[in-house]
């Protein structure tokens, strides 16, 4: 669900970058599903978990396999268009998108599983962890609108502020604050990496703030949050979008292949079905690329140089 779905490197990640890209679906490369020759394209989401699965796997199959790979940014949705129709041939991190999987893997078979990525997604509803040890109902979203007046902004028009991400992702956060009857207004930062510095921000500075976010993710080293309880996620909950009124469940992240590359593909399609690692080793990637500024292929590369017995067990 990211985005059902759900999770920016900030200005590096642009291309290459928890959430919010322009559609460039129609941007598709040139050597996706090329006959014989030893290219890869991968769909590259926006936000900085999924652009350190990219880089890995870009730096090994570049590297280690010699093949070309190419990489196209294409939001959550059309990326599964792009994939059935062999724009692309991978899509390594995906939140649940049922109706997508139910069009093009089960009735069509133009796109099949490429197995789990080996990461738990989990979106929810966040407050900083110092805000919650001053105010410890405030993880209880029946307290929330209490404490309504600490989360008003100038752009809340005068209520609590729901800080998203990109309007790009998808979330039942509207929803959820409509039928759960909350005096909250949800706005949108405009993207991951502008999500980000809003809460630095305001973490500096100790101030209060509620926010949309997810995990894995890298800024909980850095800026410590507790979740709000929601109430439980039960199978079925989200089947309405407008009637939403429950929490997000957690997601078994999952990758998907291009049938034509999956049947056709080698040791590149092998190797991306093997590709599975844990929710440390994206941290690990996606703090280099977003905090420490590396580039994604030098902290692909510092990744790789300090794990080879991870990754060689994907060539095997």
């Amino acid at each position: 669900m990211r985005r059902t779905a759900i999770t920016a490197a900030v200005a590096a990640l642009a291309l290459t970058t928890g959430c919010g890209a322009a559609d460039m679906t129609k941007q598709a490369s040139p050597f996706a599903n090329a006959r014989g020759a030893k290219t890869v394209t991968l769909s590259v989401q926006s936000w900085v978990g999924a652009q350190a699965d990219a880089a890995v796997v870009q730096y090994i199959l570049e590297h280690k396999l010699g093949y070309r790979v190419d990489t196209v940014q294409v939001d959550e949705v059309p990326a599964w268009d792009a994939l059935s129709q062999g724009r692309v041939d991978a899509l390594l991190e995906d939140w649940g998108h049922p109706e997508q999987e139910k069009r093009y893997v089960e009735e069509k078979g133009t796109v099949v599983s490429g197995g789990g990525l080996g990461v738990t997604g989990h979106i929810g509803w966040f407050v900083p962890t110092y805000l919650a040890k001053r105010h410890p109902d405030i993880t209880d979203w029946r307290n929330l609108d209490k404490y309504a007046s600490l989360f008003r902004t100038a752009e809340s028009g005068g209520k609590g502020q729901l800080m998203d991400g990109s309007p790009s992702y998808v979330t039942h956060d509207k929803a959820l604050v409509k039928n759960l009857k909350l005096d909250y207004q949800v706005v949108f930062a405009g993207s991951e990496a502008a999500q980000i510095t809003q809460i630095k921000r305001f973490a500096k500075e100790k101030k209060p703030f509620l926010t949309y976010w997810y995990a894995p993710q890298w800024l909980f080293e850095k800026v410590p949050m507790t979740e709000v309880r929601l109430p439980p996620y039960k199978e079925g909950c989200d089947a309405d979008p407008a009637k939403v009124a429950c929490g997000y469940p957690h997601t078994p992240l999952k990758k998907y292949l291009n049938a034509g590359f999956a049947k056709s593909g080698g040791k590149a399609a092998a190797f991306l079905r093997k590709f599975r690692w844990t929710t440390e080793d994206q941290n690990e990637v996606a703090l280099m690329i977003a905090e420490q500024k590396l580039s994604p292929a030098e902290a692909a590369k510092k990744w790789v140089d300090g794990h080879p017995s991870v990754w060689k067990k994907w060539l095997t």
